[in-house]
């Protein structure tokens, strides 16, 4: 019997293209356009996701996976956080830096949460996170995001420097990494 593929619901290509190179194997793409729960939490946006996308898809019998990060900025009490994405959208890595520099303290954190709906509906979570700092300005062409802004500890370059060294280490890679062994015994 030939394994399931599971169903990656995202609409963004560079994150389906880094999954599916962290977890080497092809994923189905889909994006049935689920709302997004509003959430401080990551786990709790990711696990909605998932189950309201499970739903959209018509419950199949495979995984149905979803990913959710965000970049968590002490200074800032923990945002953008789940609101990353929104948070880039309205001012983008120039408006981070412009106004984090009022701050003190350029601490930060990389979060990911990966969140599997199984077939039977139960959704399990794996969490990684990476701390590290913000750059003083945008670095590097790789990745994609805030990924030219965030230096993980113990680096000097950013994840957009940093090439193939990103998918060995970043806060994605460690979820989708932990996530991998589950969806290896389900499909």
């Amino acid at each position: 019997m030939r394994p399931m593929r599971p169903i990656f619901v995202t609409g963004n290509e560079n994150k389906l293209r880094e999954a599916e190179r962290i977890l080497g194997v092809s994923l189905e793409r889909a994006d049935p356009g689920v709302p997004e729960i509003q959430s401080p939490d990551l786990g709790e946006v990711a696990r909605a996701k998932a189950l309201a996308a499970r739903e959209a898809l018509g419950r199949p019998p495979r995984p149905v996976v979803v990913e959710d990060s965000g970049l968590v900025i002490e200074a800032w009490g923990g945002l953008p956080g789940a609101f990353t994405r929104w948070f880039l959208a309205g001012v983008g890595n120039e408006g981070i830096l412009r106004m984090l520099s009022a701050f003190e303290g350029r601490s930060a954190r990389a979060i990911c949460v990966v969140a599997i709906a199984d077939a039977s509906g139960e959704v399990r979570t794996f969490r990684s996170e990476v701390s590290g700092s913000i750059a003083p300005e945008p670095r590097g062409s790789g990745g994609f995001g805030w990924d030219p802004i965030f230096v993980p500890e113990g680096s000097r370059l950013t994840y957009a420097e940093m090439g193939e060294e990103k998918h060995r280490s970043s806060h994605r890679a460690r979820a989708f990494r932990a996530a991998a062994g589950w969806l290896r015994k389900e499909t």
